[in-house]
């Protein structure tokens, strides 16, 4: 299995994105995906699907050490004593006793950055996560958090797809040794997919415009994605990039396609993002 190694986390490259899958739905795709050869799933306390995430993980068979398991931290949640409780929660809904990655899910604007950090470490230092990092960080916020953090920080996980230029986060994420975590890897579809940047190469090796994209993502240096599907067998397909590889030509092609700058995720309490 590709893996990518990020300050003492060996991260698998392609993960289960759990957001918006909900009930006995979440346990039976995150089951599959475990049995289709997946070993990295990744939910968060505001997905509100963390029992069935982790009935879906002892569901697969597989030991606990053998999957890797992300939960995020809501902002709201992530003052000092806050932050900690909230991960002890995620872990008695998921019926764990650790998460091989905590990570604070975005940014807050009213709680200082170094009191949920000093929470952050706390967390790691209890053995509640064997890794922390964070999640919609600005290449700012992570300078800032890196020089806070007593541990090193393993991920930033931001929205990234060949619609959108993350270089100036991707540069701070290398600066660190963290790797960059790609959640809409696929920008939602069918736009990006009838791309003939996409398009073409997927004729050619015979494979999905997904399949051509999630490639495009592991094969940069650092970078893991988790695609999200509520269809098992998509998400089959998605897990089956490692049988191929793009040229680099290909590469700079679909990397080409950033210049639209599409943001999908932007709200009114994220941060000021990059301007690439």
């Amino acid at each position: 299995m590709h893996r990518v190694p990020a300050n003492g986390a060996n991260i698998p490259a392609i993960g289960l994105g759990t957001w918006t899958l909900k009930e006995d739905l979440a346990t039976e795709l995150v089951g599959s995906a475990l049995k289709s050869g997946y070993r990295h799933i990744d939910t968060a306390a505001m997905y509100e699907n963390e029992e069935a995430v982790g009935a879906g993980i002892r569901a697969s068979g597989l030991t606990r050490d053998e999957v890797f398991l992300t939960s995020k931290v809501w902002p709201t949640d992530i003052a000092e004593g806050d932050l900690q409780r909230s991960v002890e929660a995620s872990l008695k809904r998921l019926g764990t006793n650790y998460l091989d990655l905590a990570l604070i899910h975005w940014p807050s604007k009213s709680i200082p950055l170094a009191e949920s950090v000093k929470a952050l470490n706390e967390v790691r230092d209890r053995g509640l996560a064997r890794n922390i990092g964070v999640s919609n960080f600005t290449s700012a916020l992570i300078e800032e958090a890196v020089a806070l953090s007593e541990h090193p920080l393993a991920c930033n996980q931001v929205e990234y797809h060949p619609f959108l230029d993350q270089d100036r986060v991707m540069s701070a994420c290398k600066r660190h040794g963290m790797a960059l975590v790609s959640y809409c890897p696929l920008a939602r579809g069918s736009e990006l997919f009838e791309a003939p940047e996409v398009a073409g190469p997927a004729q050619s090796y015979g494979k999905s415009p997904a399949q051509i994209v999630l490639r495009w993502h592991v094969q940069q240096d650092g970078v893991i994605a988790i695609p999200r599907s509520s269809n098992a067998g998509r998400i089959k397909q998605n897990f089956e990039i490692f049988d191929f590889a793009l040229t680099p030509g290909e590469m700079a092609a679909i990397s080409a396609l950033r210049s639209r700058n599409y943001r999908i995720c932007d709200f009114e309490f994220s941060p000021d993002w990059d301007q690439n």
